[in-house]
């Protein structure tokens, strides 16, 4: 019975044993593994990449811009009375001298009747002395009377239809209506406003420029118009600087002209403006999903080759050499599109990340992965859905 117990003793420990030499390997495999894990590093982060290019840019000044139209008014009546017939709609495209609205003018029309009748008569009359006098039949005095006598009937006659002419009212320009505001039978006393006209054809855009910026401008420069960005767009060019400043705000007013906009363009709008100097410039400019913001400056990551203790490149699973990114902090100057200029911190040709730089720290591994192809623009024009 004792050596049945021992040997039941002896089957256990050993069972015992063999579990534990299990789990030790287990554990030590385990620290062995986090031993190399710890020497390896984190595990590369896949980015993308683009190199850092140079370009030229043209020097500008910016703005923003209110679009005003070459010639406006509201258009309104001279004479008084009541509107018997409008005919425009509106927002209609009319042309110079278009008739848009008649007021009751009947009473003037009768009497205009009966002055160009006395006109006739007397016409009848002067001709009659001219022949009279010429033949030493009636005195120069008669002729006289009978010339002055025509020439009021002509004139008063005229005058008349001066008065009815104002009772129609037409368009002074060519242009484009605004809502009208009047009514069929509506009584109008003089100036009232019937509608607004804006001419179509030209367009002013009118903004301001500090003092320090306005020896640099000159008549006829080139202004674009909300270049790369959504809205009406076009070239224009300087065509007035005002001569004063604003007490205030110590700027100065530029005009400049511009004909056909594409897009829609409605007086008031607002617009970016960019005066285009003749002077040029070489730039360092990376795209704007390099650029890693924060509060103690801006920065973008670096790609470079990943070295030992000794200096020596370090190869990866693939057999090419790892690559790390290193935080470069830089300073930014303009923006144009997609791209932003680096005045400070990063030369024309280096490898920076273009697309998952907001998961990257210093030193970290990095893996490139450019098959996804996006190329900034300078002038995008991204569509609107």
């Amino acid at each position: 019975m004792v050596v049945r117990y021992f040997v039941v003793m002896v089957g256990v420990l050993a069972l015992l044993g063999g579990l534990g030499g299990v789990k030790f390997a287990q554990i030590k495999s385990l620290i062995a593994y986090g031993h190399a894990a710890s020497a390896a590093g984190p595990p590369p982060e896949v980015v993308g990449t683009r190199a850092a290019k140079q370009d030229t840019w043209e020097n500008r000044l910016f703005s923003v811009g209110t679009i005003a139209p070459a010639r406006g008014v509201t258009v309104s009546n001279d004479a008084a009375g009541v509107v018997t017939a409008i005919k425009f709609q509106s927002g209609q495209t009319v042309r110079r001298g278009q008739v848009l609205v008649d007021l009751d003018n009947r009473v003037e029309r009768a009497q205009l009747a009966s002055l160009q009748a006395q006109a006739g008569l007397a016409r009848i009359s002067a001709g009659r002395a001219r022949a009279l006098f010429k033949d030493d039949a009636v005195p120069k005095a008669q002729l006289d009377n009978a010339e002055s006598a025509l020439q009021s009937a002509t004139a008063n006659a005229a005058s008349l239809q001066a008065q009815i002419d104002r009772k129609t009212v037409r368009a002074p320009f060519d242009g484009r209506l605004g809502i009208r505001l009047i009514n069929l039978g509506q009584y109008l006393n003089p100036g009232t406003a019937i509608t607004v006209l804006q001419s179509t054809d030209t367009n002013y855009v009118d903004f301001t420029l500090p003092q320090q910026q306005l020896d640099e401008l000159a008549v006829g420069m080139t202004v674009r118009i909300n270049e790369g960005l959504p809205g009406p767009r076009a070239e224009a060019t300087v065509a007035a600087i005002d001569p004063t400043l604003d007490p205030v705000t110590r700027s100065g007013r530029v005009r400049a002209t511009v004909g056909k906009m594409e897009g829609l363009v409605t007086p008031g709008m607002f617009v970016n403006v960019s005066v285009v100097l003749p002077e040029k410039r070489s730039v360092t400019m990376v795209g704007a999903t390099s650029l890693v913001h924060a509060s103690f400056g801006d920065s973008v990551f670096v790609v470079e080759d990943r070295k030992n203790d000794n200096g020596a490149a370090v190869t990866g699973p693939d057999g090419k050499p790892a690559k790390l990114a290193r935080q470069q902090f830089v300073k930014t100057g303009e923006s144009r599109g997609d791209f932003v200029e680096v005045l400070e911190g990063v030369k024309p040709g280096q490898e920076i990340v273009a697309q998952g730089a907001f998961k990257l720290r210093n030193g970290a591994p990095v893996r490139i992965n450019n098959s996804v192809k996006v190329e900034p623009q300078l002038a995008p024009r991204p569509e609107n859905r």
